[in-house]
């Protein structure tokens, strides 16, 4: 096939994956490298709203997710302050049939195995496992991307480089080497449990949102509901290498023992293990892509977790991509860095937006004393209604 037909995507995650279906539905040929032997998709849960989802159904997912992804009833908001819920947002089927698309919660490893089915079942898509990103070199063909495969390294022609590699995207070194992962000062500590270990009460598919003094908590259903998902988020330090590691359960018991209410500390004991994550995040002043060469996802606007839409700015991504990129004309390389650079354009403010809003959320979550009761009048002034409307610029989102 030709070479200006030719996209090689680095990072086989969430973003890259879904990258690889969107441009091989828009007729390109696609090389996926990824470092990983195999995918084993870190982390636990996410959320994907229905900005995210209906981007995941048009590409054909849905009949690979209906079965293990949930569709809450509501997300329930509460307040350690109050001791209990102070507002319940409707969401289940008639807010997916609103929408247009559903409102799930799945398995990290859930969906990327989907994806990673999909891409395998597209005569159009190569994934290659166990080989990462190198070096590349631009020419009047187009690119050179040089890959190493265990002790092989290996060139391939391509029209256009995307790093999808992740927040220490070597992509992005290559491009913008100035530009650094921050550490948050938090730290997310990520677990579930098997449902049967909570009282009934507790596993009704709704996403539960806890705030209170300088840290929240998260909790849903995952893998068809049989399983908890659990996220805690406290302020730490890190200093070490990376941004997990196994983390010890009677720290984060004793980071909620205290003006916590009961529940909110049954679901962070029931946990049995518990990995830490540093959040970090990249700097709202990146670069998007230089030549024919882009970065996508994590790789170029990671973002602190509060707006639940780290994925679902991955997957507008590519949505987006696949668009410019197949609106262009893709017989001529000369065209793709005008196509890129158009995508970056497009993406950049809604990125900063939700960016802005993630940061914000943080904050709003983690107030204390009289600043916690006004936040909590407010949102029970609020009315549920007017609250789910406040997201309706995240989950009304189209291509």
């Amino acid at each position: 096939m030709a070479v200006p037909r030719t996209i090689v995507i680095a990072g086989a995650g969430i973003g890259g994956l879904t990258a690889a279906l969107a441009l091989a539905a828009r007729g390109f040929r696609i090389v996926v490298m990824e470092k990983a032997e195999r995918l084993e998709e870190a982390g636990a849960g996410l959320q994907l709203s229905p900005n995210a989802s209906r981007i995941l159904v048009d590409l054909g997912l849905q009949p690979r997710l209906s079965g293990r992804a949930v569709t809450p009833e509501s997300i329930n908001i509460m307040s350690a302050r109050a001791g209990g819920e102070i507002a319940r947002l409707p969401l289940g089927e008639a807010a997916s049939l609103r929408a247009g698309a559903p409102y799930w919660v799945v398995h990290r490893a859930d969906l990327q195995g989907a994806l990673q089915a999909a891409v395998n079942d597209n005569p159009d898509i190569e994934l290659r496992l166990g080989c990462q990103f190198e070096d590349v070199a631009s020419h009047a063909k187009g690119l050179t991307v040089v890959q190493r495969c265990g002790n092989l390294r290996k060139q391939e022609l391509a029209a256009a480089l995307i790093g999808a590699d992740g927040i220490w995207s070597a992509v992005r070194h290559h491009l913008f080497p100035g530009v650094q992962p921050q550490f948050s000062g938090l730290i997310a500590w990520r677990g579930t449990l098997d449902a049967t270990t909570l009282p009934r009460e507790y596993t009704s598919p709704r996403v539960q949102l806890w705030m209170g003094p300088n840290a929240h908590l998260v909790a849903y259903p995952i893998a068809s509901g049989r399983r908890i998902n659990v996220v805690a988020i406290v302020p730490g330090t890190w200093n070490r290498p990376g941004w997990s590691a196994p983390g010890d359960g009677n720290e984060i018991k004793s980071a909620f023992a205290s003006r916590w209410p009961p529940t909110a500390r049954m679901l962070v004991g029931a946990v049995d293990e518990w990995r830490r994550w540093a959040l970090f995040t990249v700097p709202d002043h990146g670069g998007w892509s230089d030549g024919a060469i882009a970065l996508l996802g994590d790789a170029a606007h990671a973002m602190l977790p509060f707006a639940a839409q780290g994925a679902g700015m991955a997957i507008e991504d590519a949505a987006v991509l696949a668009k410019c990129l197949g609106d262009s004309a893709p017989d001529n390389a000369a065209t793709i860095p005008a196509a890129l650079k158009r995508y970056g354009k497009l993406r950049r403010g809604r990125v900063l937006r939700v960016q802005r809003a993630a940061r914000q959320q943080g904050r709003i979550y983690h107030l204390t004393g009289p600043m916690a009761l006004a936040r909590d009048l407010s949102i029970r002034a609020m009315g549920p209604a007017r609250m789910l409307a406040r997201q309706d610029w995240i989950y009304d989102w189209r291509v």
